[in-house]
């Protein structure tokens, strides 16, 4: 499913592919034909203002066409690593005894999705504090891990993080490594947008940051002054790092914020992995097709990248020509008049 239309994608690489399916285009053919009105979140399927149906069921990953998407834009934890249980260990480690101590309402496993995943560590804080009506002095940055205010519990919280980074390490899904190489292989760029600080050290230590040259995370998004997700300002900024319009870019999220993300940009293609979200929430959020791993993608990464028979050209249609002109016998008058 696609958002923007195939046809109008320059495709520079070898072997580059694209995308197809809802996405590149909302005036479709069908479910899975791109044709050739641009596209705008407004317009996708089910949107406010939609002339489309919502889907009611999932679009099997294998049957989408990919043959207009030249950049993917991964998200790293949860996505490509499974760091996501750190980070939840981390967070739990912070809040339940800190909630606890206030008297507050326990902190929950649910708290992590529906406040805290995706989002810069700070605004994870806010977030879940305003759940519970807290409220405590922000801090700054270099408020140390002891403070009770909003960076302070951060800081709080990353050092827990890399503590468990350090004494556990991290491996890549292997599903979505054979992803990631798979449209490597067939010309695509990628990059990494993370809200963490951490993702450089987390792709160094999974032993993948050789395959990305463009990492958009919370450092950069800092320093730039990048809104955070739940805009898609992070992934913007990605597809311009990679010289790629957005329109020639997919979203592969799966947290909520991230989703959203996409959803909200001008994206060709949004895919939830759910690890734990929930493929109804996914898809109220806006991803056009829900995988449990990313290497059930593989099959149209495959058909993408095969190269497209010309059509049999129509032979030649002879050319009409008169018949020849046979010469009359002179009459005998002709003959006497020269």
């Amino acid at each position: 499913m696609l958002r923007t239309a195939a046809s109008a994608l320059a495709l520079p690489h070898p072997g580059a592919i694209a995308s197809n399916g809802w996405p590149q285009s909302r005036d479709r053919h069908d479910e899975r034909t791109a044709v050739t009105s641009p596209d705008t979140p407004e317009t996708r399927p089910g949107a406010p203002g939609s002339t489309d149906p919502a889907p009611h069921e999932d679009v099997s990953p294998a049957d989408l066409d990919l043959t207009g998407i030249r950049g993917w834009l991964f998200d790293l934890d949860g996505v490509l690593t499974p760091t996501a249980v750190v980070h939840m260990h981390a967070w739990s480690r912070l809040f339940t005894p800190y909630l606890e101590a206030r008297g507050a309402e326990p902190y929950v496993e649910g708290d992590y999705f529906a406040y805290i995943d995706g989002k810069p560590r700070y605004d994870g804080v806010r977030s879940l504090l305003e759940s519970r009506g807290i409220r405590i002095p922000e801090g700054d940055v270099s408020d140390g891990p002891d403070l009770d205010t909003v960076h302070g519990l951060g800081n709080r919280k990353n050092d827990a993080f890399n503590a468990t980074l350090a004494d556990e390490g991290v491996a890549p899904y292997p599903a979505s490594l054979a992803f990631l190489d798979a449209v490597i292989g067939a010309g695509c760029r990628v990059a990494v947008v993370s809200s963490s600080k951490n993702a450089p050290s987390v792709l160094a230590a999974a032993g993948i940051d050789d395959r990305f040259t463009v990492v958009v995370d919370g450092l950069v998004a800092a320093r730039e002054g990048i809104r955070g997700k739940p805009a898609p300002d992070m992934f913007d900024r990605a597809a311009e790092l990679l010289d790629l319009p957005t329109t020639a870019c997919a979203v592969v999220e799966d947290a909520e914020s991230g989703i959203k993300a996409g959803a909200d940009g001008d994206f060709a293609l949004v895919v939830g992995v759910d690890r734990g979200v929930g493929r109804d929430a996914l898809r109220e959020l806006g991803a056009d097709v829900i995988v449990d791993e990313l290497d059930e993608l593989l099959p149209a990464v495959r058909a993408a990248a095969e190269p497209v028979a010309e059509p049999l050209a129509e032979p030649a249609a002879e050319p009409l020509t008169e018949p020849a002109a046979h010469p009359q016998p002179e009459s005998p008058e002709e003959r006497d008049a020269e």
